[in-house]
């Protein structure tokens, strides 16, 4: 990933990923999935950036859109 983005959240479902991406973008923070898992095999990791300016902002918006389901 370019620099200036932070990992904040990784999934290994993409439709939990692409909620939680729309949410912060419907929120004003851009988002960047990055989908690692084998195409055949659906196996390994989708990451979720946004930029190193609205880390924490995001984190409160994941954490208030899901409070029991998410980890830091």
């Amino acid at each position: 990933m370019e620099k200036g983005w932070t990992k904040i959240q990784t999934y290994t479902n993409a439709i939990q990923g692409e909620i939680e991406k729309q949410m912060l973008e419907a929120n004003g923070i851009p988002a960047v999935l990055l989908n690692q898992q084998d195409s055949s095999y659906m196996f390994g990791k989708i990451n979720l950036f946004v930029k190193d300016t609205d880390v924490e902002q995001a984190n409160r918006l994941m954490q208030e859109h899901d409070p029991e389901g998410y980890e830091d």
